[in-house]
């Protein structure tokens, strides 16, 4: 037999290792920052840059782009060379998708805290840094794609299948989602807008978990599950209909974030449909890994690989049966907005990405260094005080989920709110933000262990830079398609594996896209809403430059404690002005879509001054650089040039006097403060964000101008 001699790249599986790991500490440590700036929010530092609306996307963008993005790929590199008895296609291509990766973290770091955002949850770095997402990513497909083309093994393993689905999927997400047109370098607007906008961004936002934290980390268990217990895969039957069921079902579930919304009925019913189905596929997936560890459980006490992937694989479950579950409407009315989705989400991130991570990791690092781990004591301790920590982060946090629920709901025996004012809430359960730190206190502590041991563990091996392999070479033969083993024929055939993967995640989309923007019933019109003015329009940009949407909802649901608390819910045709939506996934602060006119414009200048002066014992932070720093009027008429692009009904021509009637209400904002007591520049931040508080809600109303 003709055997070939070649080598593995395992330097590109060490430089996606080494940045995960520091990733991975920066995420966990802004983490760990934000939960303590929920109940000392003296630690916001009074300066722009460390609040805490704008580390927010900065610690979810680490955690899964930085820390678990460079986790896959690490992973991916390592399995699939071996998977394919080749070399990586392209060591040129290997090396500009790491460099390539890390600058695209490095932008995010840098444009996030800065208020560059286009404020859709995961998805909110702006279009340059999109551009280069699609670019890099397009890269690292190319690179697989190629290496899998030229392979030396005929069949792709399980693995790999989950490896292009989730190329071939992000790819569509990533695309669909970030259409925008820009504004400045760092600052656009994405051509959806309102309902349609919600949509697309929670079909990418759940899908985003669902091909990045799921699909790639699905092919990394079915490959070092097994190694690491020495055990083939359980069942290639179930690992086939675990693929094909959750790549198709998976896709639909986005509406299930917006129950009880403006979106219409009929997609929200799908979400939730879908999302039921969903168990299916997921758990048997979950007990496709579990029953791979047969005649292998004697070994989980001692070995902590085996016990970070177990307990990972659990949490797989525990995740993906309680997210069908939040997904029925009953209990989606209670948790929604809630601490309870703050636990479900990180008990998949902590126990799932986390600990199958960690096993991998440990499980890796000593065979590319060639040596032992240096400490299992150390790595056994990290599982302990890791699983303690996912323990003290989610109960409480389930615990405060639940308080928060009841108590927005809870009425007295004559019909009134019990809790009206929205800050008894909010003290009731900063007990239950302290116990939440510790928690990560403890994940992050585990995780430094983990650090020191495998760096330890490095420093005692001898790394192998090319790793020294042989295989025959693969013998094309043309066979036909035979029933019963049309999947073994496809797994020799990757490009139409691809394209059938891509056909089978495209269905679901286009079912709740299309009638979503050719059926004008389910975006009905109303007459009295208008566009924004110049200055709410600048107004509305520094709201979400300073990321008030990770705190405040603007999405008021048709429940009796809701419109009682908030006034009339949300109409569907109240957003179809709103460029991005900004209806928010959780009530850390109250709702805003009807503040407007709900307070003078004394009382939002002097909370945003010092929130505690008119909400005593607020957590929110002061905002003191609003009162000096000034909106650009020059931006105004690209601003409305754009809008109206956009399908903004701004007449023709507008653009060359916004700025005048900017000026008129600027000024009539500043002249009402002055009465008042307070003195501020018409041009500054703080009038230009009142003005747009002071518009939320206010078009219903208003009387249509033609009487109606």
């Amino acid at each position: 037999m003709n055997v070939e001699k070649f080598s593995y790249d395992n330097n590109i599986v060490r430089l996606f290792i080494y940045a995960s790991l520091v990733f991975g500490f920066v995420g966990m440590l802004v983490g760990l920052i934000m939960a303590i700036q929920l109940y000392y929010p003296e630690l916001n530092l009074g300066i722009q840059y460390t609040t805490f609306g704008r580390i927010r996307p900065l610690h979810t963008n680490a955690v899964i782009f930085a820390f678990v993005g460079n986790i896959i790929f690490a992973g991916v590199y390592y399995s699939l060379q071996r998977l394919t008895k080749a070399r990586m296609y392209s060591d040129f291509l290997s090396k500009f998708h790491f460099w390539g990766w890390q600058t695209i973290i490095l932008a995010a770091a840098i444009t996030l805290p800065l208020g560059l955002t286009s404020s859709k949850e995961y998805a909110e770095l702006e279009w340059p840094i999109d551009i280069a997402i699609a670019v890099v990513w397009l890269v690292f497909g190319i690179n697989m794609i190629m290496t899998i083309i030229k392979r030396r093994e005929e069949h792709m393993y399980v693995a790999i299948w989950f490896y292009i689905a989730t190329f071939v999927t992000v790819t569509v997400l990533h695309v669909v989602n970030s259409i925008e047109i820009p504004l400045t370098l760092f600052k656009s607007y994405s051509v959806y807008a309102g309902v349609q906008d919600a949509l697309v961004q929670w079909w990418y936002g759940h899908n985003a978990v669902a091909f990045f934290l799921t699909t790639p980390y699905l092919g990394l268990m079915y490959y070092y599950l097994p190694k690491a217990a020495n055990r083939p895969v359980y069942s290639y039957r179930l690992s086939i209909l675990h693929f094909w069921a959750l790549i198709f079902l998976y896709i639909w579930a986005g509406p299930h974030h917006l129950l009880y919304s403006a979106l219409p009925d009929w997609a929200q019913s799908l979400g939730t449909v879908f999302s039921i189905m969903l168990i299916a596929p997921s758990w048997g997936g979950m007990l496709n890994g579990l029953l791979t560890l047969r005649g292998a459980w004697d070994r989980v006490r001692a070995d902590p690989i085996l016990k970070f992937m177990v307990v990972a694989v659990t949490a797989y479950g525990m995740s993906t049966f309680e997210g069908p579950m939040l997904s029925l409407k009953s209990v989606n009315a209670i948790a929604h907005f809630t601490d309870w989705i703050v636990a479900h989400v990180h008990i998949g991130a902590l126990g799932w990405n986390g600990f199958l991570s960690f096993g991998m990791l440990y499980w890796l690092v000593p065979r590319m260094w060639k040596t032992e781990l240096y400490s299992k004591k150390m790595a056994n301790l990290h599982f302990w005080i890791g699983t303690l920590g996912i323990v003290f982060y989610s109960v409480p946090m389930y615990w405060s989920g639940i308080a928060q629920a009841l108590m927005w709901k809870q009425f007295t025996p004559l019909g009134i709110l019990q809790y009206p004012n929205f800050l008894e809430t909010t003290l009731q359960i900063i007990p239950m933000y302290i116990m939440r730190s510790f928690g990560g206190l403890l994940y992050l502590t585990g995780f430094i262990m983990m650090v020191y041991n495998l760096a330890v563990t490095i420093k005692l091996g001898s790394f192998v830079k090319d790793e020294e392999a042989e295989a025959a070479p693969l013998i094309k033969v043309k066979d036909e398609l035979k029933r019963g083993l049309i999947h073994r024929w496809l797994e020799k055939r990757p490009i139409k594996f691809a394209l059938l993967s891509t056909v089978v995640i495209l269905i679901g989309g286009a079912v709740e896209f299309i009638p979503t923007y050719l059926v004008k019933s389910n975006i009905p019109t109303i007459a009295s809403v208008k566009p924004y003015s110049p200055l709410e329009l600048h107004g509305r940009d520094i709201y979400i430059r300073e990321g008030c949407n990770n705190c405040h909802s603007q999405l008021v649901r048709p429940f009796r404690s809701e419109t009682e608390r908030y006034g009339e819910y949300s109409k569907a045709g109240e957003y179809v002005y709103d460029h991005p939506f900004l209806w928010g996934s959780k009530r850390t602060g109250p709702d805003l879509h009807r503040v407007g006119g709900k307070y003078g414009n004394l009382w939002h200048f002097m909370h945003m001054e010092d929130p505690r002066t008119m909400s005593p014992g607020s957590i929110m932070p002061p905002y003191p650089w609003l009162f000096t720093g000034k909106y650009n009027r020059e931006l105004t008429p690209r601003m409305i040039s754009v809008m109206r692009t956009l399908g903004v009904p701004y007449e023709e021509g507008y653009e060359k006097f916004a700025n005048d009637d900017l000026d008129v209400q600027a000024k009539k904002i500043s002249d009402d403060l002055l009465q008042s007591g307070a003195d501020a520049d018409p041009e500054t931040d703080i009038v230009a964000l009142i003005a747009y508080l002071q518009r939320l809600g206010t078009d219903i109303k208003s009387k249509p101008a033609n009487g109606k």
